[in-house]
């Protein structure tokens, strides 16, 4: 089956961590240090801006924005009030805080560079991906992950599947009760030079990967 690719939104800085919600695609312009939204005619409105740069974004189940801050690698709130510190991930974070996913229950999942990318980008160390519950607490969820980067979760909740950008491999996980990630593994390798990114599934549950 072929497919074709077009334009949907111009002028964008640096466009990543997409999120389909309520008939329109979300996503942070890290460049612009924004948030932003663009309907299927083009329509890009700006949501929110940050004194920071943006990465992952989710929702809490009451429909509030949680959003990643890099560079202080923190997870934001938006109240009607603006953004407010929900988790601090700054003490497992080994480099800037990166892509995110939520589930239903309102966990969220972070992943993190794991090293200076800019003063080492050869040196890549290992990492965690954090937990952090809907009241703030935040805690590893896995450890020895190679720059955890785009994330998913099966429709039933119980698997979670990250693409580890310096070890060219998705891994998938068990989901836990009490937000641990366990019984890890490859659900695919991605040898050579792929570097895979982003992520999401498909309504057949396939995972398509930016590389």
């Amino acid at each position: 089956m072929s497919r074709t690719a077009e334009p949907l939104a111009s002028g964008l800085l640096f466009p990543e961590g997409p999120r389909w919600r309520d008939g329109r695609l979300y996503f942070s312009d890290i460049a612009d240090q924004a948030v932003k939204s663009v309907s299927l005619d083009g329509e890009v409105t700006i949501v929110d801006k940050l004194d920071d740069r943006p990465s992952g974004l989710g929702w809490l189940p009451d429909g509030r924005m949680l959003v990643v801050a890099m560079q202080t690698r923190r997870l934001l709130c938006r109240d009607p009030e603006g953004f407010r510190e929900h988790g601090d991930l700054t003490p497992y974070c080994g480099g800037h805080a990166n892509d995110m996913v939520v589930a239903e229950d309102g966990r969220a999942y972070v992943g993190n560079i794991g090293f200076d990318l800019e003063a080492d980008p050869l040196e890549p160390r290992p990492t965690c991906i954090l937990v952090v519950t809907p009241d703030g607490r935040v805690k590893p969820a896995v450890d020895d992950v190679m720059c955890p980067n785009g994330m998913v979760i099966t429709p039933d909740g119980g698997t979670l599947i990250a693409g580890e950008s310096a070890a060219a491999r998705l891994t998938a996980f068990d989901i836990e009760a009490d937000g641990a990630l366990t019984r890890r593994r490859l659900f695919a390798d991605l040898p050579g030079t792929a570097v895979p990114d982003g992520i999401c599934l498909d309504a057949q549950n396939a995972v398509w990967a930016a590389r």
